[in-house]
């Protein structure tokens, strides 16, 4: 079987370092060039087909090279150097996107080159200068005024024809999707009860026959056709006589609180007990791994099995395996690489971690399943050991850390499964996390998400990579097929995505009874602002219109983001408590010089101060909420050791507005002890007509039922330190659940939050990133969310963790929103994002949906 490239980082190196803004892109022609080389790669191309092309700044020959791969992700060659030269810097400044495609017509009185067809993408107000660049290069552009601009084979052209090649690529899709709409019907599978000792609704059951097809199909992949013996990809017309390889995985998107650990591990307990027979047409996998085995294969991306003693278990493990209930180690049948014994590597935050043994503990026989938490300083480093397991507990933060060790039992093993749970964490295509997991080796491959979109579609992009789904890994074929027509309003973007989606997921929504939850009410309580609150709302207000509105016509925005981001925070922070902001800094900011900050280190650690108070705002570079904050002279917000990488490249810069950056230019907040941190927040004066209203919301329920508990939420740590001592003093007896602590301290927190009656705590203070992933609050039915969050998702994982499988009370969500604010624009701005996460899976919806864009500033701020 002809394999995909070794290593997977060309899925990584991309011409643009916002994942969003070469989406605004439009043609503005095509140059033809020669791929030259060929006789020195793997990687074929036969006849007219779309092919990738990647810079490679690091290649030792030439700095300006870009290299060629096909739809396998196999290098054909490279682009001649002479063309290469005059793109590959408007590449490396952003200024243009390149596609390629080979025609139909090659010569074949060379072996050694093929003539390609370059397709450049550009901003319309850079046209101009893109232009003058190519042409004082010496190549000839060829645009929509000349004659042979007809020749074009790229789909954006041909779609503005008649019967043109965007039609017949939506044909393709159609078909795609009439498919999958004949094999929609699911087959309910009962678990192995001599591992499972739970019952399983419907619904589970139907998601397990789901998983398990999936896992044994031996069906061509999704857009692949086999014609007079030869394998074709139908979108990309890429030829081959190797059959390529099932995709043997998906995305697991039920809806948060729909039980998805608890099917996982029925999934993993087939790997013991039990046997899954496929639906005619599908080859079974242990057909697949005999005819390997005879025939000496190990799979794609095969590497040599560790050859060290395996090294005797310390303690702490041993404890581990105990607690865990993991103790068996027969097996009943057997992959590849693990001589006998599946494997199961789960990935997830750590928070998650608790989750999965508990669930394990509830729903599993004692001693049927053996558990690993891969984790911590004294993990094992033997590969042999590790496979003595059958689920290996592992976290995203370990694998990105390992990612550049050669020596990684993670990356030695060629793991049966890997599971990503809350796999929306690696929507950063870029983030090292994301490389670490798609570079793992693995039969079958699962993401798991009830939130595969949080942001944008873009989102899925790392999905598709770590998937290694054929051509959508690769991003210059999900940006021409998916999310370029997307981003622009094309009716026929949203389709495919739809069609996409329906092909490699299986997503079940809460709604229609599916398992019997008691109902969720969501109300919105409108405050209104005290006389002084609102006075100072609407001055700065008034001053952050202004600035922004210069920022905007000056073409300065992103230069501007953390000044922006400031104000944006501080208006937001009027609106839940004066108390959170610091006086000194209402008095700073903004001012009539608001830009001016590169010249006072001060005032940059106080606003460093200001903005890591707020959970919702995320470094540029690995679009986490930022670890270690620093700022830097230009005023851009960063992650410590993300930006000193990036000041690791030989002309350092900031990556945002570009300009020159060194060490001495980054600044961190004044560090504080948490004690004196919290006593002199305590002694800060709470009082505002939110926490008023809070209080008032939180009496009435106590006076219907004294024993109900409530889950505050709020972004600001700052907030629910805040809050401790007027619902103290109302006589609520509280807990608190934030990002200061460590995963042991916040299970105890969820524990003691169970403890019912009149002994137990009535009031959970809860950061919603402390609290938004694989944690079960179902002992609570009210939940107050203080502020908005820009992310509608990250909103509702919170409130999914109340309204969940357990849960017994109907739950009420009350959200606290300022009139006359920007808490009220937020609003606005989630219902667009709701819109396309809920139209990616959907059938129906407005098609004329377009990426979020400097238009919802505007919105924001009332411009």
């Amino acid at each position: 079987m002809e394999e995909s490239a070794s290593s997977v980082d060309e899925l990584w190196e991309d011409q643009e370092s916002s994942s969003q803004s070469s989406f605004d892109t439009y043609l503005l022609g095509f140059v033809i060039a020669n791929i030259v080389g060929l006789q020195y790669y793997r990687g074929k191309i036969s006849g007219r087909e779309m092919v990738g092309l990647v810079r490679e700044p690091l290649n030792p020959y030439d700095g300006n090279a870009l290299k060629v791969l096909n739809t396998r992700t196999l290098q054909v060659g490279h682009i001649e150097r002479s063309v290469a030269a005059v793109l590959s810097p408007l590449i490396d400044s952003h200024l243009i996107v390149v596609e390629g495609i080979v025609p139909n017509s090659r010569s074949a009185s060379n072996r050694y080159k093929i003539p390609c067809q370059i397709h450049i993408f550009a901003r319309l107000e850079a046209f101009n200068s893109v232009k003058s660049a190519i042409s004082r290069g010496g190549l000839e552009l060829i645009s929509h005024s000349d004659v042979s601009f007809t020749l074009s084979e790229a789909a954006v052209v041909k779609g503005n024809r008649a019967g043109g090649e965007s039609q017949s690529l939506d044909k393709v899709f159609k078909l795609v999707e009439k498919n999958v709409s004949k094999k929609a019907a699911m087959e309910p599978i009962e678990p192995p009860n001599e591992v499972i000792i739970s019952q399983l609704l419907l619904h589970q059951k139907e998601g397990l026959g789901w998983l398990l097809h999936k896992e044994n199909s031996n069906e061509l992949p999704p857009f692949w056709e086999e014609k007079g013996g030869e394998f074709v990809n139908v979108l990309t017309n890429y030829q081959t006589d190797k059959r390529p390889e099932p995709l043997r995985g998906g995305i697991f998107a039920d809806d948060m609180g729909l039980g998805k650990t608890l099917t996982l591990l029925s999934l993993i307990a087939f790997d013991k007990f039990g046997s899954f027979v496929p639906n005619s047409g599908d080859a079974g996998i242990e057909e697949i791994v005999e005819e390997d085995v005879k025939k000496g294969k190990r799979g794609r991306g095969a590497s040599k099995k560790g050859t060290r003693p395996p090294k005797k278990r310390n303690t702490k493990e041993a404890e581990f395996g105990s607690k865990a209930k993991g103790k068996s180690v027969s097996v009943a049948d057997g992959c590849v690489s693990f001589s006998g014994r599946r494997t199961t590597l789960v990935v997830c935050p750590p928070s998650v971690f608790s989750s999965w043994i508990r669930q394990l503990e509830e729903h599993t026989s004692p001693g049927k399943l053996k558990v690993y938490m891969y984790y911590g300083g004294e993990r094992t480093k033997e590969v042999e050991e590790l496979k003595k397991y059958d689920i290996i507990l592992t976290t995203y933060s370990t694998l990105a850390t390992e990612e550049s060790w050669f020596d990684s039992p993670m990356k030695k093993i060629e793991w049966w499964r890997v599971i990503l749970d809350e796999a929306h964490v690696i929507k950063n295509v870029n983030a090292q996390q994301s490389k670490a997991v798609t570079n793992l080796k693995a039969t079958c491959r699962w993401v798991v998400t009830g939130t595969p979109i949080q942001n944008g579609s873009f989102d899925l992009f790392s999905l598709m990579a770590f998937l290694r789904f054929e051509p959508f890994s690769i991003k210059s074929y999900w940006r021409s097929l998916v999310q370029r027509p997307l981003a622009q309003g094309n009716k026929n973007g949203l389709s495919r995505l739809q069609v996409l989606m329906a092909s490699i997921s299986l997503r079940r929504i809460k709604g229609n009874n599916l398992v019997g939850l008691p109902p969720k009410t969501l109300q919105t309580c409108y405050v209104e602002l005290s006389v002084e609150e609102r006075e100072l709302y609407d001055q700065i207000e008034g001053k952050a219109k202004n600035v922004i509105q210069e920022f905007i016509a000056n073409d300065s925005l992103v230069c501007n983001y953390s000044t922006v981001l400031g104000m944006l925070l501080r208006l937001r922070q009027i609106c839940t408590s004066l108390a959170l902001l610091p006086l000194d800094l209402r008095a700073l900011f903004p001012s009539s010089n608001v830009e001016d900050v590169s010249n006072n280190p001060e005032l940059l650690k106080k606003m460093v101060v200001m903005l890591q108070d707020g959970e919702d705002f995320d470094c540029p570079i690995c679009i986490f909420p930022p670890v270690d904050v620093v700022i830097t002279r230009c005023a851009h917000i960063f992650c410590r050791s993300c930006i000193l990488k990036t000041l690791q490249r030989t002309r350092p810069c900031c990556p945002l507005c570009r300009q020159p950056l060194s060490q001495s230019d980054l600044f961190s907040a004044p560090p504080k002890s948490s004690e004196a941190d919290h006593t002199e927040i305590s002694s800060r004066n709470p009082t505002s007509s939110k926490v008023s209203a809070l209080l008032s919301l939180l009496r009435e329920s106590r006076d219907q039922k004294p024993a109900t508990k409530s889950v505050v939420f709020s972004q600001f740590r700052t907030m629910l330190l805040l809050l401790e001592k007027p619902l103290t003093d109302a006589g609520f007896k509280i807990l608190r659940l934030d990002g200061s602590m460590n995963a042991k301290r916040r299970a105890q927190v969820i524990e003691e939050f169970q403890v019912p009656g009149p002994d137990g705590p009535t009031v959970l203070l809860a950061s919603l990133k402390a609290s938004g992933a694989g944690i079960n609050l179902t002992a609570a039915s009210r939940v107050y969310l203080i502020e908005p969050w820009w992310n509608p998702a990250v909103e509702e994982q919170a409130m999914d963790r109340v309204h969940r499988i357990g849960q017994k009370e109907d739950v009420k969500i009350v959200r606290l929103i300022v009139r006359n604010s920007i808490e009220e624009r937020v609003l606005e701005l989630q219902e667009r994002k709701k819109k396309l996460a809920t139209e990616a899976f959907g059938r129906k919806g407005p098609k004329n949906r377009k990426e979020v864009t400097i238009d919802d500033l505007r919105t924001l701020m009332s411009l």
